[in-house]
């Protein structure tokens, strides 16, 4: 069971799917990029104004939301590193746990005790 792969998120908060992102690793250390956003209003050639480091006015499909994420030792969990919530331009703290087998994940952003949690879908 790991995030690698392509994933749909839903929005916690509508039920309807938002994204598909795509998780990879490389040395260990896993990102993932928006693939193709699902969002009915989602203009195709929309940049993330909200951004505020490098990823400010860039496109959002191809964006990178998932950065410096790694496997927790003894455990079917990856933490340490952030996601970005482009709608505003936030950076949490992720933490992501695959679940049912690896047919879901679940994405937890946090900051300081205050988060909430998606539970994204496997893309076959």
């Amino acid at each position: 069971m790991t995030p690698v792969g392509l994933w749909r998120s839903i929005d916690d908060k509508t039920g309807e799917p938002r994204a598909e992102i795509r998780i990879v690793e490389n040395a260990g250390v896993l990102t993932g990029r928006i693939e193709k956003r699902l969002d009915k209003t989602a203009k195709p050639d929309a940049v993330c104004v909200e951004c505020k480091d490098d990823r400010k006015d860039k496109p959002m499909n191809g964006l990178e939301i998932i950065r410096g994420v790694r496997k927790a030792e003894g455990k079917d969990l990856w933490e340490g590193g952030k996601v970005l919530d482009p709608e505003n331009g936030r950076e949490y703290t992720a933490k992501l746990t695959p679940i049912e087998g690896g047919k879901k994940l679940e994405m937890r952003g946090s900051f300081g005790p205050f988060g909430r949690t998606q539970t994204w879908v496997r893309v076959q």
